[in-house]
């Protein structure tokens, strides 16, 4: 007898609360791991929409609908790309005045509504464009949230940035540096409450902060995801380049390992963009390649996680420009981001709100925002942004440097090889390749290439633990017992 599917609704945009309560009960098998699900993780860092982990579990996220039928088949659309906005007003139609006090008017009450029903938010400030903007919004509709910017690596320095701005508005701050073993100790700690699996680059550093946000006494989380779809990313050269090198190519795994090459991160990263699709090209990270994930399974399937990309063709061919397929990536991508909130707040007993995913809020922006206030001249983006910002702000350092709350994916690999190696050969039923993945790159792990794919094994190979019956015998599907369940994570 088939098993009836399980459908979640988990995109931000349509104002409806994300019922997980349906996977609480659940007896895992190994049978009910999509292989598929997992090769996207491995590939991609995230499994591709409607799908999820589970087999028979299927996620409705931004720009899918179910067509019920006989058999249930899902089509992507996403209503919201530029060719389609033919009411947008002409560059000067509009005065700078109005339009940014509409959107501060619209942004405060997005805030009001979405963070209701939480008593003591926290903001993640990242120092960026979007959550800068929010900040802005927040002093003015719940001053009693403080800001939280999470440092994840040297490479970053927007705390003075973040921390100057929310004392201006008069908000309290806070600035954590990520400790990766910590963090992987609170992910190891609540991956079993984890509704669904994600391997997105920020996961560890989102467990790491809801843990902390509740020690503190926070009960809920305002994130600035969101924006990016409807204001739009401009492609620059750099973006143009890594595209053009992505060809599918296939490059032997002794090269990558060869001391002249294996030091090398951004030699490493161009063999690895030559072996991926153009469209994937643009999710972030080093990730495994088809012929690694093949192994890392047993099994050839990256070539049906690839096919995935189908569900998006039909709009991507549609799109009309490069910027056009650009937002379909970041509607793919953000449905990812999302993911690591949605799944990881409510295993900390946390709410999450996403303020710029206000459904009045992005119609306006659609369609009443002149062209050049989302991308300017020179690419510039988020203009309407920028000036929002300006108005209580001189020029800030975000616009020369990265963003806040990544992960130190060197200091975990450091740190916790023996650890993710002995849960490489206890999960080994499911990724038989793992552990002698494992033991071949571990001279490799100071290169973030290589770290970075230690990192998907690591978030991957742990949830897969806590939630099966009996991980050690999964490839025999053994009947499961209440004994066999992994409920802490002790490496054998």
């Amino acid at each position: 007898m088939a098993t009836r599917p399980i459908y979640l609704h988990t995109s931000p945009f349509d104002r409806i609360a994300v019922d997980f309560s349906p996977l609480q009960t659940r007896r895992v098998h190994a049978r009910t791991i999509d292989p598929v699900s997992l090769a996207d993780l491995l590939r991609n860092g995230f499994v591709y929409p409607p799908h999820t982990i589970y087999r028979d579990v299927k996620n409705v996220q931004t720009g899918f609908t179910l067509q019920q039928g006989v058999q249930d088949e899902f089509r992507f659309h996403f209503a919201y790309q530029s060719a389609r906005a033919t009411s947008r007003p002409a560059s000067g139609a509009v005065s700078d005045e109005v339009l940014l006090r509409t959107f501060h008017q619209l942004l405060t009450q997005a805030v009001q509504r979405c963070a209701a029903d939480i008593r003591s938010p926290w903001l993640l400030q990242s120092g960026g464009k979007d959550s800068t903007s929010l900040a802005i919004a927040i002093a003015d509709t719940r001053p009693d949230t403080t800001c939280i910017t999470y440092l994840g690596g040297k490479e970053e320095n927007e705390v003075d940035s973040a921390r100057f701005v929310a004392r201006r508005l008069g908000l309290r701050h806070e600035a954590w540096v990520c400790d990766p073993g910590r963090a992987y100790d609170r992910y190891l700690a609540m991956a079993a409450r984890m509704p669904l699996l994600t391997a997105d680059f920020a996961t560890l550093s989102y467990v790491d902060v809801a843990t902390e946000i509740g020690l503190h006494g926070g009960d809920g989380i305002i994130d600035a995801l969101g924006a990016d779809p409807f204001f739009g990313v401009p492609l620059h050269l750099r973006d143009h380049l890594l595209y053009w090198l992505a060809r599918s190519t296939r490059v032997p795994g002794a090269w990558l390992r060869h001391p002249l090459i294996r030091r090398s991160f951004k030699l490493c990263f161009a063999l690895g963009t030559l072996q991926m699709h153009g469209f994937e090209r643009y999710f972030p990270g080093s990730r495994f390649s088809d012929s690694e994930v093949n192994a890392l399974l047993g099994a050839n399937v990256s070539g049906d996680s690839r096919k995935r990309m189908e569900a998006y063709r039909d709009d991507m061919q549609a799109a009309g420009s490069a910027e056009g397929v650009r937002r379909i990536v970041l509607v793919v991508m953000e449905a990812a981001g999302f993911a690591k909130g949605m799944y990881t707040a409510p295993a900390a007993g946390l709410s999450v709100a996403y303020p710029y995913c206000d459904q009045q809020l992005c119609d306006w922006i659609f369609h009443n925002v002149p062209d050049d206030r989302l991308i300017g001249r020179g690419g510039v983006n988020k203009v309407l942004v920028r000036r929002y910002i300006a108005q209580r702000f001189n020029a800030l350092p975000y616009v020369r440097s990265k963003g806040s709350f990544r992960f130190d994916v060197l200091g975990l690999a450091r740190q916790r090889f023996e650890q993710v190696h002995a849960f490489a050969r206890q999960g080994q039923a499911l990724l038989p390749g793992a552990a002698k993945w494992l033991e071949d790159h571990r001279h490799c792990l100071d290169n973030k290439f290589f770290a970075s794919k230690f990192y998907l094994l690591a978030v991957t190979l742990p949830w897969l633990l806590s939630h099966l019956d009996n991980p050690v015998n999964a490839a025999a599907d053994a009947p499961p017992s209440d004994a066999d369940r992994v409920d802490e994570l002790v490496p054998v």
